[in-house]
């Protein structure tokens, strides 16, 4: 799992088209996307993924599936992005506890 938050280092930069340096400013970067909104987007995007995995579930379940190799894959990408999903949330919260942590 922590090699999946591993890479979110080098996915992002290769989609936003930017060095790694460039993400990690204030503000909006180049693309015009910030920090809130990249999560938001991820978000969607797991949301998306769990919900086609419902379904191939479903499809499965009633028989309706014509490809059971494609139904596994859908599985599988929403199953990865929601571990994803949970290691940056347990990122993000422990740097917040390790914020609130810090005397001044």
């Amino acid at each position: 799992m922590a090699d999946l938050l591993n890479k979110v280092g080098e996915i992002l930069p290769k989609e936003l088209g930017k060095t790694p340096s460039k993400i990690g400013g204030i503000g909006e970067g180049e693309s015009g996307l910030n920090f809130a909104d990249l999560l938001k987007n991820s978000f969607e995007e797991t949301n998306i993924l769990q919900e086609e995995g419902e379904k191939a579930v479903t499809d499965i379940a009633t028989g309706a599936v014509k490809d059971l190799h494609q139904a596994a894959i859908a599985l599988g990408k929403a199953e990865s992005s929601m571990k994803l999903m949970l290691e940056i949330r347990n990122k993000a919260v422990n740097a917040y506890r390790e914020i609130i942590r810090t005397q001044m």
